[in-house]
């Protein structure tokens, strides 16, 4: 592991009212001149509106664009306008912020994280997850040079997606498992520093499972916290290992195959139950904290039929086939399926 190449963000920013503070942020990063802001239609109003305003009381010249779904058209929309800027700010949750990552890699410019919600770890990491014509894709990026992460704005979001991201932190720990395996039995690297951080990360938020609570700026931290060292878990690793396993599989086989898939981080920790099962460790510890943190545990509770969740199992190992994982080269069968779901409760 070479540990000469890790790529972390430069400046890190979190707490109630940060976002105010975005221009003078990026003029501590070294940014000048013209700005891009790539927000959505309601995120701009959260958000969005309160960066242009701090970045143009430091001089800076701001554009703005709309991304409305996380798509190959999308990121190359931002490369467009990205010529003769300095950076481009990902205000959102994570779908406008990976954009804004691809971007920024593509065009060999820069990105600033500003999250308004906590839906998953791609605030900090150097992945982004992208929609073409056969589902989502994880691609490599540049790390954010900076994150700005203001917990009062986040603490405001649908508690539905600081839940989400709870279940993709919790994941960590199959995820970590799968690694393990893959290192014992196909020599892949490992690194024990990346893996720790990944767990105690996982850790961290299952103990602070029962304060996380709807509306409050403290839970907005935890999980903020717990969702920018997973990411730096993953650019430690130079990859997603740490953070990504079998169960983030069966997340990405629910959203090609599901007609109305679930939020990314909900359907993982639900994954986590199922892989945790065939690791054989302790799963039922696993459902119960998701239940506190009111996360999905069900099919019913994510919202789609259990012919989905079984036909999701049985493909989920044809997803990035490169990488092994407790469901092995061949899968499991549809009678396997049917009762893991059955027996973790995912399906009645």
């Amino acid at each position: 592991m070479d540990f000469n190449r890790v790529k972390l963000p430069r400046e890190i920013h979190s707490g109630p009212g940060v976002i105010k503070e975005t221009g003078s942020i990026c003029k501590d990063l070294k940014l000048s001149g013209r700005v891009l802001i790539a927000s959505g239609p309601r995120t701009m109003k959260v958000g969005g509106e309160k960066v242009i305003s701090s970045l143009q009381e430091h001089d800076f010249d701001v554009e703005t664009i709309i991304i409305d779904t996380p798509s190959t058209e999308a990121v190359e929309a931002v490369q467009d306008r990205m010529k003769n800027m300095s950076a481009v700010l990902g205000v959102g949750g994570g779908k406008v912020i990976d954009v804004a990552k691809m971007a920024a890699t593509q065009s060999g410019s820069h990105s600033v994280s500003v999250p308004t919600a906590a839906s998953h770890d791609g605030v900090s990491s150097p992945r982004a997850s992208i929609k073409n014509e056969g589902g989502s894709i994880s691609l490599k990026t540049e790390p954010p040079m900076g994150v700005i992460a203001d917990t009062q704005i986040i603490s405001q979001a649908p508690f539905r997606l600081m839940a989400s991201g709870c279940g993709d932190i919790i994941s960590n720990y199959t995820a970590v498992l799968d690694w393990k395996l893959a290192h014992r039995l196909l020599n892949e690297d490992f690194s024990d520093s990346a893996s720790a951080l990944s767990l105690v990360t996982a850790e961290m938020l299952i103990k602070s499972a029962g304060d996380i609570k709807e509306g409050l700026i403290e839970s907005a931290a935890i999980v903020v916290k717990a969702l920018i060292s997973s990411g730096m878990a993953i650019s430690i690793a130079g990859n997603s290992r740490p953070a990504s396993g079998a169960e983030h599989k069966f997340s990405h086989a629910l959203d090609i195959i599901a007609p109305k898939p679930a939020l990314h981080g909900e359907q993982c920790g639900v994954g986590t139950i199922m892989m945790m099962y065939l690791h054989g460790g302790d799963w039922e510890f696993i459902r119960e904290t998701l239940k506190t943190i009111k996360a999905p545990v069900n099919a019913r509770e994510l919202g789609i039929e259990p012919e989905y969740i079984i036909k999701a199992l049985t493909q989920a190992h044809t997803i990035r086939k490169e990488r092994y994982t407790i469901l092995g080269d061949r899968g499991l069968t549809e009678a396997a399926a049917t009762k893991l779901a059955r027996k973790t409760g995912v399906i009645d």
